[in-house]
């Protein structure tokens, strides 16, 4: 299978085309980023005796052109024409852009109907296994348990709270009966008051280079549940993306997320 990977002088970028080189099921098809970066040298492969030199783009429809599936951790709005870019060339899409609004999900909905989507906010697999407990827990605890939500990243994150924060959020929310949007206070200011019972509250810490740390804590009387998921390297990302281009390539038209990929639904 050959990829294209958008962003690829990104930190995630680079990390899925050193794996991608690694993995015999994979050759690199095409690599873009922003024009600015257009003609940028990687060299694929460090610590190989010889590194494979790459030579990044500027154009992403002549390199996603040159590719079965892309694979896609730019921003939420890049990643949008991107992705409109491949459903015309109908190349099937990995795409791991935090900061999606409903509005672009929306229209990844509307551009899945032409080529399969895997959009996750968060390709690991620990943390696809994360949402799925944290559904389990808080349906059987119920809402006499407080659900708060704490993530750490490094000082350089754009967005916040991070994706996974919300998706955890959401999925608490849909086990509780709780609507996301209307029922979750992003930190807390001030004289709040009492702490209603049917909330969930979720916390952004940012600071030096942590990849990634996300803890859903279940505060019943007399008791905490924690559920925490650490990553250790962005490698977690990059393999469940890896992963995704392998599902995505033969599957059929459709929006998919990473519970799909892993056979968690």
């Amino acid at each position: 299978m050959k990829i294209c990977v958008a962003g690829a002088c990104g930190r995630m970028g680079r990390r899925i085309l050193e794996l991608a080189r690694l993995d015999p099921d994979f050759e690199i098809g095409g690599a873009f980023d922003i024009p600015a970066l257009a003609g940028t040298q990687l060299l694929v492969g460090i610590g190989e005796r010889q590194p494979t030199p790459l030579v990044v783009s500027g154009d992403p429809a002549s390199e996603i052109a040159k590719a079965d599936v892309l694979i896609d951790f730019t921003s939420a709005q890049a990643c949008l024409r991107n992705a409109e870019i491949a459903a015309r060339a109908k190349k099937p899409c990995v795409i791991g852009a935090t900061g999606l609004t409903v509005a672009h999900k929306t229209e990844l909905i509307t551009l899945a109907r032409e080529v399969p989507i895997v959009y996750a906010p968060n390709m690991s697999v620990g943390v696809n296994l994360l949402f799925k407990l944290t559904y389990e827990v808080a349906k059987i605890l119920g809402i006499e348990y407080n659900v708060e939500i704490a993530e750490t990243h490094h000082n350089l994150k754009k967005d916040s709270p991070s994706g996974t924060a919300v998706r955890l959020a959401e999925r608490a929310a849909e086990a509780l009966g709780l609507d996301y949007h209307a029922d979750t206070a992003h930190g807390r200011h001030g004289i709040v008051g009492e702490r209603p019972t049917r909330q969930i509250g979720v916390h952004a810490l940012r600071g030096g280079d942590v990849v990634g740390e996300h803890t859903v804590n279940f505060f019943g009387p007399g008791e905490r549940i924690e559920l925490t998921h650490r990553a250790h390297s962005r490698d977690c990302f990059a393999k469940g993306a890896l992963r995704g281009a392998k599902f995505v390539g033969s599957a059929a038209p459709g929006l998919y997320d990473m519970q799909d990929v892993l056979g968690l639904k």
